[in-house]
């Protein structure tokens, strides 16, 4: 089930806000199966005591088989939520918007686990576990071997490939080696791309142009590894003069990016041999010359759309030559949460950006624009979940208001 809102901005019609009320969809699947599953994973990776494993019980009942519960009195940010969530408190959590629903309930994982609280576990990332063994694993490990491949390849091959690796993220199969000679690789990656703005981009970064690129990032580890070394590409190759790295100010969706990511990120490159050891060097030093910045903003884990950023974050997105929106959440955020025609035009849903954005994502969720009918028509006549399963991926631009 859905409920109907409108657009402040662009000419799209109405589209249903998603909801999670209806079983077998996706979001559903989400709070139904997904979180009750976290819960005990992030039960299960720490020595948590008493106290934490009533508050996840509570929790996991809640969410199961009560009503939405506002944040207790003394919370930091109970004020917050309270005005963000005055419509679905007391609801089913199945009968709130999905985007809102997800947000909150990772907010209370925080609260049960006392990353909030001024206690022995205040600050300690409960999706930490997770992060790193990613991080550690084999799929980052090709990946970073495979950069060999690219050290002597032309400049223009170079960033396509790194440009792509950074779109599929932990899709360790068409990541870098894509433009090593194998063709096979790069005609599937190439077919699952269901929409292909990159050379646009391009054209936004022409070398030397002094731009700012913002990058705001999703996932870390696997995602965030090419993520940066795309970041030092753009640095050395003179795309940008400058990249600030947008971050999460703290745990969210498991395994999105914080501070704390990065640096682990930055080790994991220059610990290893070779080229992805020089990369990493380099983007210590531009982190410590100021050419490469890491920010973070609360909006980052609110459950709103980017259309309602507050007026600072607006101002550093506005001084950027470009903002590149990583993964799925931004993508929803970015669009809005709502089930609009495949072919509404991404440009025009948009127009409210106060800048050139572009959109890198794997399709992990049930929104998307911007498609061609034919496409479209293709992807329908499949049979696929092709919306949700990960095996296609978006590029697109859009350039504000024009």
């Amino acid at each position: 089930m859905t409920e109907k809102t409108s657009r402040s901005s662009g000419d799209a019609t109405d589209a249903p806000v998603i909801l999670s009320n209806e079983p077998g969809s996706f979001a559903w699947g989400v709070l139904a199966k997904r979180h009750p599953a976290l819960l005990q994973q992030v039960r299960d990776a720490f020595p948590y005591g008493r106290w934490q494993h009533e508050a996840l019980d509570a929790l996991l009942d809640e969410i199961t088989h009560g009503v939405i519960e506002p944040l207790a009195s003394g919370e930091h940010d109970r004020e917050c939520w309270a005005d963000w969530g005055q419509e679905y408190f007391g609801r089913s959590w199945y009968d709130a918007p999905f985007l809102w629903a997800e947000s909150y309930f990772y907010r209370r994982l925080l609260g049960a686990v006392g990353y909030f609280g001024t206690g022995p576990w205040q600050g300690v990332d409960p999706f930490a576990p997770f992060k790193r063994a990613e991080l550690r694993g084999e799929a980052v490990e090709e990946e970073l071997r495979a950069l060999e491949t690219l050290a002597n390849v032309p400049a223009d091959e170079r960033a396509a490939a790194l440009l792509h690796a950074s779109l599929w993220g932990n899709r360790a199969d068409l990541g870098f080696r894509v433009s090593s000679g194998e063709p096979a690789a790069g005609d599937a990656a190439a077919s699952a791309l269901v929409a292909d703005d990159g050379a646009m981009l391009w054209q936004l970064l022409p070398v030397g142009g002094s731009s700012t690129v913002a990058v705001v990032a999703d996932n870390a580890g696997c995602e965030l590894i090419p993520d940066l070394i795309l970041i030092d590409h753009l640095l050395e190759q003179r795309h940008a003069e400058q990249v600030v790295l947008h971050l999460k100010p703290y745990p969210y969706y498991v395994s999105d990016a914080m501070t704390a990511d990065v640096v682990d990120c930055l080790r994991r490159l220059t610990e290893a041999p070779g080229e992805a050891s020089a990369i990493g060097g380099r983007l210590r030093k531009a982190m410590a010359a100021g050419s490469l910045e890491v920010r973070t903003h609360p909006f980052f884990c609110a459950p709103l759309p980017y259309e309602e950023m507050p007026e600072d974050l607006r101002g550093e997105f506005e001084s950027a030559t470009l903002t590149l929106m990583k993964g799925d959440l931004n993508y929803r955020r970015l669009v809005g949460d709502q089930l609009w025609d495949a072919t509404a035009p991404f440009a025009d849903l948009t127009a409210y950006f106060p800048g050139a954005v572009a959109a890198l994502r794997t399709l992990k969720s049930d929104v998307i624009v911007g498609l061609e009918q034919e496409v479209l028509d293709s992807l329908e006549r499949s049979g696929a979940a092709w919306r949700t399963s990960g095996t296609h991926a978006f590029r697109c631009d859009g350039r504000g208001s024009l």
